[in-house]
């Protein structure tokens, strides 16, 4: 989490991005193991987790532990954004990384429900996970904030009860991924909600 908030503020975005693309399927990195625990494959494939599946765009209700206060949050995803391979191997240094691969983007609702307002970017996105086809995708960082419809979370600190922001996270994924599964929890290790979309 530090390092990927860190790399959107100092770095270039297509840089973040080739220092950030992980392999489909949850390969370690370096910069991978930088990150926060639920990016670990180990965390995020092999560990069980109960699991709820709501309709696209109905939402549900957490409470996310940010910088120095409790959040309560309205999360929904409306919608997942699938991009070509063309498009892909534009958004990294080596395009051979992107065979195969294209991005999916999940837009995901997010309304301050309750508690102080945040004193710093938020974390509530950062639990955001996009499987396809059962697969979990590896994590592209910095290439969401750029998508239609997104905003940038570094724009977001002071983010206060009654405010909804639309807020994304990016996967690669398989070209020709049939199902997308977009899952996110209130806390690392917690139960998961779940939408699902049709591939492209």
């Amino acid at each position: 989490m530090l390092y990927r908030k860190t790399a959107l503020r100092v770095a270039a975005p297509v840089a973040v991005l080739a220092l950030a693309l992980t392999a489909c399927g949850g390969g370690d990195d370096d910069k991978k193991s930088a990150d926060k625990p639920k990016r670990d494959a180990s965390t995020s494939q092999n560990k069980p987790k109960e699991e709820s599946a709501l309709a696209a765009g109905e939402t549900t209700t957490g409470k996310v532990k940010e910088d120095k206060a409790t959040v309560t949050y309205e999360v929904g995803a409306q919608k997942v954004d699938v991009g070509t391979e063309a498009e892909t191997k534009k958004l990294v240094s080596d395009p051979k990384q992107a065979k195969g691969l294209v991005t999916a983007t999940a837009h995901m609702k997010i309304t301050h429900k309750g508690g102080a307002p945040l004193t710093d970017t938020p974390d509530v996105q950062d639990t955001t996970e996009i499987y396809a086809d059962g697969t979990r995708g590896g994590l592209l960082i910095g290439a969401a904030e750029d998508a239609p419809g997104c905003e940038d979370e570094l724009d977001l600190e002071g983010w206060k009860k009654g405010e909804t922001h639309v807020l994304c996270e990016t996967y690669l994924i398989p070209k020709g991924s049939k199902s997308i599964e977009v899952r996110w929890s209130e806390k690392e290790d917690g139960s998961q909600v779940s939408w699902k979309f049709a591939g492209k």
